[in-house]
């Protein structure tokens, strides 16, 4: 049986929950009569959510998920859909998606996708751009954009690829085939497959477990890990990171307060390192 938890509410939103629960936040696409399809009002509260993530020391993990247990997440909404992409309430067709998936890799903080039945189209790609993904035994993997006119590629075909190999990541983007749990952890697309009413107990287990290890070392090893696949973004990325460490040593702080006392900076007293 799963662990009865206590989430609260972060901030309250029209297709997403947004909740707490002992230093993980949880974004849930609250839309499961349409199987949790995602349509501009739902990634850009996705996209919000994710700015707060980023801001809230409180929250050390983030996990994604879809309500219900039928449906991570179905890709985009059919039903909305126009020229030039899906349009939103004011009548632009959008792509705003694209944005979520780069707040994913770009966030300073693991993110494990909770893939709870159906992870198709974009909602497979949803799943493949966080860091880690656990998935129920009845969860479902696989592509339509072929079949309804539709692709991705950027990161749903060339870090799907990265995951699973050249050949099987053209397979699933040409086919258009459906895998099952265990078909999908066989091919390295997920992590770890556990019972439905198991899911929630072993994301929270790896979140806390990444919670005793040290956050900046996570926060470099990602940056680390997507540097080479994110290019010049990528690389900027990590830069930053590795500015942020220099900003917290005595020889950066020696160059501010040199500036500010206007005086030269004595940068000899400093250790040179081999």
């Amino acid at each position: 049986m799963m662990t009865t938890r206590e989430w609260t509410t972060i901030k309250e939103y029209e297709d997403i929950l947004f909740d707490f629960y002992n230093g993980i936040a949880r974004i849930t696409i609250n839309r499961p009569r349409y199987r949790n399809a995602f349509t501009p009002t739902t990634t850009g509260e996705m996209s919000d959510a994710l700015r707060i993530c980023r801001e809230m020391p409180e929250v050390s993990v983030v996990v994604i998920t879809g309500a219900g247990d039928k449906a991570f997440c179905s890709g985009g909404d059919q039903n909305v859909k126009g020229k030039g992409g899906y349009i939103d309430k004011e009548g632009v067709p959008r792509l705003s998606v694209l944005d979520v998936q780069k707040q994913i890799r770009s966030i300073p903080k693991p993110v494990i996708a909770m893939v709870n039945g159906y992870a198709i189209g974009g909602g497979h790609v949803l799943h493949v751009v966080c860091d880690l993904s656990i998935a129920s035994d009845n969860a479902i993997f696989g592509q339509t954009g072929p079949r309804v006119g539709s692709f991705d590629a950027g990161f749903g075909s060339s870090y799907l690829a990265r995951i699973v190999g050249q050949k099987k990541a053209r397979e699933i983007w040409f086919l258009c085939r459906q895998y099952n749990a265990q078909e999908a952890l066989e091919m390295g697309l997920v992590n770890k497959v556990v019972p439905l009413d198991k899911l929630e107990d072993e994301v929270v287990e790896w979140a806390e477990t990444m919670m005793l290890h040290s956050p900046l070392a996570l926060r470099m090893i990602k940056a680390g890990l997507n540097a080479e696949l994110d290019g010049q973004a990528g690389i900027q990325e990590l830069a930053g990171d590795a500015t942020m460490l220099y900003y917290l040593t005595d020889e950066a702080q020696e160059g501010k307060q040199a500036f500010l006392e206007k005086r030269k900076p004595n940068f000899k007293q400093f250790p040179k390192l081999p």
